[in-house]
């Protein structure tokens, strides 16, 4: 069932999504070859829990598996759900951090993917199409829209550019609950699929490949990587569906902010156009 969301829960929300954004700019400023992934999960589930909220990774699944960490850090070819560790990040390497509050009772849930030192050209250019996906996306959350608006706008800009688009997993609607009605896939046909409704909270998050669309789960049953061994990269926002241009309760101004305050060798800038 979709849940409309009044005025008080769409600001509820965008409290959550402010504290994630401002989690992911704390993981930032000190991401980086030398560090570790378990590193940065400690930092931000310390943040979150400073600032009255809770994560909301951590625990999350069955019974017989539960996520064990605040932040899912997604290394190279792990598109998702990649479990924090003790390994240090090298120079070269993609990491997709995707992170999850609660708050008040209401879930923020944002991704960013991080260029860690030097990356080559071909690495820049995923980020900066699966960015670039992202916002195309967000122009199609609109009232009277459809959910086949949004898929296919990813679709069309990464295929096109010869991106390989995830199918197995998807975008998700938000609210007191992490995973709600409808699915928001990053593939379709523009005018199919569900009429968008104004006050319809979701959360847009293309997962693009530099290669295939193929994916398997690792076996610790969490991490998703690309069939092929080739990068990935996956950027995520939460918006509020509205009759003339999203609400977009997410920010990536306050990462970017604190990626432009580390000194050069330290980072890649990237053109998101």
């Amino acid at each position: 069932m979709v849940h409309i969301k009044s005025e008080r829960e769409i600001e509820n929300l965008r409290a959550s999504a402010d504290l994630v954004g401002r989690t992911l700019a704390e993981v930032a400023r000190v991401i980086g070859p030398g560090v570790t992934t378990k590193t940065l999960d400690g930092l931000a589930e310390e943040f979150i829990r400073d600032n009255g909220a809770e994560p909301a990774f951590k625990g999350y699944g069955s019974s017989s598996n539960v996520f064990p960490a605040t932040l899912c850090t997604s290394l190279n070819d792990v598109v998702v759900h990649g479990i924090p560790d003790s390994r240090e990040l090298r120079d070269g390497q993609l990491l997709s951090v995707d992170c999850g509050v609660i708050l008040n009772g209401y879930y923020g849930d944002s991704a960013y993917t991080f260029c860690i030192g030097e990356v080559s050209e071909e690495v820049k250019a995923l980020c900066s199409i699966t960015y670039d996906a992202l916002n195309a996306a967000v122009e199609q959350a609109i009232t009277g829209k459809r959910i086949g608006d949004i898929g296919s706008a990813v679709q069309s800009l990464c295929e096109s550019n010869g991106y390989g688009v995830v199918r197995a997993l998807v975008g998700h609607g938000i609210g007191q609950n992490l995973h709600e009605d409808p699915q928001v896939p990053n593939f379709g046909r523009s005018g199919n699929g569900r009429k968008l409704k104004t006050g319809l909270s979701i959360c847009i998050e293309p997962m693009i490949n530099q290669g295939g669309t193929d994916v398997f789960t690792d076996t610790d049953g969490w991490a998703v990587r690309t069939s092929d061994g080739k990068p990935s990269a996956h950027y995520e926002f939460m918006v509020v569906v509205q009759p003339d241009r999203a609400d977009v309760l997410s920010s990536f101004s306050p990462i970017e902010e604190a990626l432009d305050s580390i000194p050069y060798n330290m980072t890649v800038d990237i053109e998101h156009g």
